[in-house]
């Protein structure tokens, strides 16, 4: 297998471990009640998994791409800022993001970010 596509590879792994246990484990209980709250139920079937998995992959994609000109701070930084800070910001805007998480999120999504772009780093 050629480096780029073990790097894409172990990234999109090392991301969707990371947003699986963080949404579906450790902040369910927010996600389906701010979801209920909106008298929706939180989007959590199969297909909803798969298409995680391939925003997870496009996230890496991406984090190749910017290894490739950037150090290893600033792969993360424009990484988390291009998934996760766009993607909170439009949520947010839409009505659908339970603000109290990013206590927990933000956080953990830049340790996320940060050892995505090592992965790429290292391996791409």
């Amino acid at each position: 297998m050629q480096r780029p596509a073990l790097a894409i590879l172990a990234a999109t792994a090392w991301i969707s471990v990371h947003e699986f246990v963080r949404n579906q484990v450790v902040l369910a209980h927010a996600w389906e009640a701010h979801y209920h709250g909106l008298g929706l139920t939180f989007p959590a079937s199969p297909v909803n998994g798969a298409i995680w998995g391939l925003w997870a992959l496009l996230q890496a994609m991406a984090m190749l791409v910017i290894a490739r000109r950037f150090s290893l701070g600033w792969t993360a930084g424009l990484g988390w800022s291009m998934g996760f800070l766009q993607m909170w910001t439009v949520i947010g805007n839409l009505g659908v993001l339970p603000f109290g998480i990013l206590g927990i999120a933000a956080p953990w999504s830049v340790v996320e970010a940060l050892g995505a772009a090592w992965i790429v780093k290292r391996l791409g």
